[in-house]
């Protein structure tokens, strides 16, 4: 199997021998076909651009019958050095030589995005991530209005720049909504407020698409 990332690959996992056998001899199939790929753990990670993931990618191959084939495949990936989405494909061939893919995305952050990322972290995620973990307990549960992760494009997409910069400075009142979406314009300045919507872009899923520019006088 090979996993390549943007094209480059990163490394070879072999499936399966090569053996010679004389011509007469009958080439038996083997009991188990790879049928498909799928992701055990370690898609979607965001870190910063140029920076290894935390969690190694690990996929496994599985026949027909989703029973594993050859067990499972443990990568660990460094992303590259510009801020994106990168795709990863594991590719193994299954029966009659037919190539079998899956495709993982992971995201790397650049410097305003991975600022916006550690506002988050510090004023955003108690509220917009209902995960509790170790060092911070979350506070989703405890409000009428629940409020969006932060990656979901389809509600958030659908808000313009200037609405995530009002309802961050401003509170839920500023665009609206509720009023246990705190103001925080008195604490985070322009270009703190424009790193978090940099970030919020960054991890929509689905993908953020900018409006496109319109140009008067042109055709």
């Amino acid at each position: 199997m090979r996993t390549v990332l943007g094209g480059i690959p990163l490394v070879g996992l072999a499936l399966g021998v090569a053996c010679s056998r004389p011509a007469s001899e009958t080439v038996k199939r083997p009991a188990t076909v790879p049928a498909a790929i799928v992701e055990s753990s370690g898609g979607k990670q965001i870190s910063t651009a140029g920076s290894p993931l935390d969690q190694p990618l690990v996929v496994q191959v599985n026949d027909a019958s989703g029973a594993p084939v050859a067990g499972q495949f443990t990568t660990a990936v460094t992303l590259p050095s510009m801020a994106g989405r990168y795709q990863i494909t594991a590719a193994t061939k299954g029966a009659e030589g037919k190539t079998i893919e899956m495709k993982v995305e992971e995201r790397a952050l650049g410097f305003e995005e991975n600022l916006g990322r550690q506002l988050s972290d510090r004023y955003c995620a108690r509220c917009h991530d209902p995960e509790s973990t170790p060092e911070r307990v979350s506070n989703s549960d405890n409000l009428t209005a629940k409020p969006h992760a932060f990656s979901d494009g389809a509600f958030l997409n659908k808000m313009t720049n200037a609405d995530l910069s009002a309802i961050i400075g401003h509170g839920g009142p500023g665009l609206g909504k509720s009023a246990e979406m705190p103001p925080y314009g008195a604490v985070l300045n322009r270009a703190g407020i424009n790193s978090l919507i940099a970030y919020i872009r960054a991890v929509s899923d689905p993908p953020y698409q900018p409006p496109r520019e319109v140009v008067y006088g042109q055709k």
